[in-house]
């Protein structure tokens, strides 16, 4: 599989990926957001190609101290081969480059059947306590 930056001619494939792999939610938009993190400085959307076909996607960014991982997406008959794994260590090597070191990621509640990937993958629970606060935009 070849992994490398998300196009702009991708997005409506990547976000149909995303939407299949039930990791939209009504309050995200997926558009803006691969139009926000697609070849930041900080953040970009990478790829796993099998021929012309999109096997996968993954968000990834950083604030400078931590790396983030958003939208990690394998086309659901093409799971168990790998292809996950090779787009984390993509979206880590990613963040290495650009001089990051520790990397995060949330899962959802609905979403923790994925947790058991990312345990064999080197991932683990950490001991935090996420707080949030919706902030009411103009626009």
């Amino acid at each position: 599989m070849w992994i490398g930056p998300a196009r702009p001619e991708q997005r409506q494939e990547v976000v149909e990926l995303w939407r299949a792999a039930g990791l939209t939610v009504p309050h995200n938009d997926p558009v803006a957001d691969f139009d926000q993190a697609r070849g930041r400085p900080g953040s970009d959307v990478l790829v796993g190609m099998l021929g012309a076909r999109l096997a996968g996607a993954v968000m990834v960014g950083h604030d400078g101290h931590r790396g983030w991982l958003y939208y990690l997406a394998v086309a659901p008959e093409l799971r168990g081969q790998g292809h996950g794994r090779a787009l984390v260590t993509a979206a880590e090597a990613w963040l290495a480059r650009h001089g990051i070191r520790k990397v995060q990621l949330m899962v959802r509640a609905g979403n923790r059947g994925v947790c058991g990937f990312y345990a064999r993958i080197g991932y683990a629970e950490a001991p935090v306590t996420t707080l949030a606060k919706w902030l009411d935009l103009p626009g």
